[in-house]
């Protein structure tokens, strides 16, 4: 184990950890959990860390697709399909679930 100062004694231990980030990333990232309705900045690191470790399935190339879209969306490249426009690209029904 580190130096690292090991928390408060107020439940599971805990070790604090130093992050190198660019500031336009760290900006990005104090928008996001402000948004999102965190109460800091660590709560909402410790989410996302928890995220990925709990939910591998969510690979790096999965978040990139997400990210791309999301960026067609909102730059007029891309556009919403509903749900039953899904099933038919999918090619399945609803009864298939």
């Amino acid at each position: 184990m580190s130096d690292a100062d090991t928390g408060r004694g107020d439940g599971p231990e805990t070790v604090q950890i130093n992050l190198r980030l660019t500031k336009a990333f760290l900006e990005d990232i104090d928008a996001t959990w402000q948004e999102q309705g965190f109460n800091s900045r660590s709560e909402f690191l410790r989410h996302a860390a928890r995220d990925a470790v709990k939910h591998p399935e969510f690979s790096r190339d999965g978040w990139k697709q997400i990210a791309a879209s999301e960026h067609d969306l909102r730059t007029g490249e891309g556009e919403l399909v509903s749900r039953d426009e899904v099933m038919v690209m999918m090619d399945r029904d609803d009864d298939d679930q």
